[in-house]
């Protein structure tokens, strides 16, 4: 009895770390920064419609991606 004990015991510490090693954290992206304020050129031509800029999360920080006339 005392081995089958010592047995279950192992096996679950063992699954127990085998499952706690595949957890992956993510750290927690700070808040995305208000839009920025745009002057929209003018159209390049009849038919473009204005794409409005937008932040991307970029690796570890937040970038702008600036808007654009599309056709």
């Amino acid at each position: 009895m005392k081995l089958s004990s010592t047995l279950y015991a192992v096996s679950l510490a063992g699954l127990c770390a085998a499952l706690l090693s595949a957890c992956v954290v993510e750290p927690v992206r700070p808040a995305e920064p208000a839009p920025r304020v745009e002057v929209v050129p003018v159209a390049p031509a009849p038919g473009y419609h204005w794409v409005k800029g937008h932040y991307r999360w970029e690796g570890n920080h937040w970038e702008w991606v600036p808007g654009h006339w599309v056709g």
